[in-house]
């Protein structure tokens, strides 16, 4: 079974994007490169701020509907409980 990730990532203006994936780093990547046209290319964002791990893309899936129907202040809470510098967690990676 391969893990799933819900993140949220942001820019400057703190602008939130939510998503899933199944390979985070080169989702972030995709993000950070513009490489995928649309909301984040346009918005520029850039910064993973949150994130979650699953064993299966339908419990991953399932989560980033929950956060997406949420409003910002509870995202903004959800991402402050683990990061509240609001700092790129992507950063530690390379």
């Amino acid at each position: 079974m391969r893990q799933s990730y819900v993140y949220i990532m942001s820019n400057k203006s703190e602008t939130l994007y939510t998503g899933v994936t199944s390979n985070l780093v080169r989702r972030v990547y995709e993000h950070k490169e513009k490489l995928i046209e649309g909301f984040t290319s346009k918005y520029n964002i850039n910064r993973l701020v949150y994130y979650e791990v699953f064993n299966d893309m339908i419990s991953a899936i399932a989560r980033e509907k929950q956060i997406k129907g949420w409003l910002r202040k509870k995202k903004i809470d959800l991402i402050e409980s683990t990061n509240p510098q609001w700092k790129d967690l992507s950063e530690e990676w390379k």
